[in-house]
């Protein structure tokens, strides 16, 4: 999230942290998008010539990144950051024996790393859980050595639009993270100093027979509501049913949609690392995708 973001959409990382450690040991089973977004966000690296020693898998969840990062790169190192301990223990009894991968509990927008260290910056759907995606890029780019790729995933704005739209039925609390446009997260990576960023959108659909199935799946999923603008109370049965009635307006085929739009990127850190932006315009490349899952 940007510094210019309403106060309102502000993620407590407390709270954030907590819902995935609480998610952790069901997440693998709930998590049909984010294993889909992830394999997605390898593919990409097929297209790409690069040979690592040290990558970052930032926001590892349950590790499956990292194990497929070592397997496509047999000689690197992977460290693997998450902000939940409770994820870094689960991707620590996954991995290999003798693996060449370290676990470290750290926020992307804080890396507790030194400048300059890394070949790669991997990270799949964990930015949306930054509050200044600014500053999680100015941190890869910090620890990226010169020439280095950052590789990463994020949602943009017709994310869960459904239920954001349905909950605006209801009252006015914020329920729905705010979720930054392909070409804001462009601007972003020329702001912190990338070079030659691609970009491009994926369009996702996950159907639900009912509302509170779509709701356990986020919370098992870690996906639960830690802005500051949500309501101070638990949700009463009133609100909850009038959330239902709001969205019913989507049913469509007897089945409740929700939508997910998934925004892919890579950028390099220049050779010469410097900061770019003042020294004039960068083209950025934009390949929209409609594709979709249901």
């Amino acid at each position: 999230m940007n510094n210019d973001t309403a106060a309102e959409f502000r993620l407590d990382k407390r709270l954030v942290r907590g819902a995935f450690n609480r998610a952790a040991p069901h997440y693998e089973a709930v998590a049909v998008l984010q294993r889909t977004v992830e394999a997605h966000c390898l593919e990409r690296l097929d297209l790409i010539t690069v040979a690592p020693g040290v990558i970052v898998d930032l926001g590892c969840g349950p590790g499956a990144a990292g194990r497929s990062l070592l397997a496509r790169y047999k000689r690197a190192q992977v460290l693997a950051l998450d902000l939940a301990p409770a994820m870094l223990q689960l991707a620590r009894r996954r991995r290999r024996w003798f693996s060449a991968q370290r676990f470290v509990c750290a926020d992307a927008e804080a890396l507790p790393l030194a400048a300059d260290g890394v070949d790669l910056v991997f990270s799949s759907l964990a930015l949306p859980w930054c509050n200044d995606l600014g500053q999680a890029l100015a941190e890869a780019w910090r620890v990226l050595r010169p020439g280095g790729l950052l590789m990463f995933s994020s949602l943009g704005p017709d994310t869960l639009k459904e239920l954001r739209h349905a909950w605006r039925q209801v009252d006015g609390r914020t329920h729905v993270n705010a979720f930054i446009d392909m070409h804001d997260v462009g601007d972003a990576l020329v702001r912190s100093g990338f070079e030659s960023p691609v970009l491009d959108v994926e369009h996702f659909r996950l159907t639900y027979s009912d509302i509170a199935t779509l709701a356990t799946d986020l919370r098992r999923s870690g996906s639960r509501n830690a802005t500051a603008g949500r309501p101070a109370r638990p949700i009463g049965k009133s609100a909850w049913a009038a959330l239902v009635a709001a969205y019913e307006a989507f049913r469509v085929d007897g089945l409740l949609p929700a939508s997910y739009e998934v925004v892919y990127a890579h950028a390099w850190k220049p050779l010469q690392a410097r900061r770019r932006a003042a020294e004039g315009e960068q083209t950025l490349t934009f390949h929209p995708v409609r594709r979709g899952l249901t």
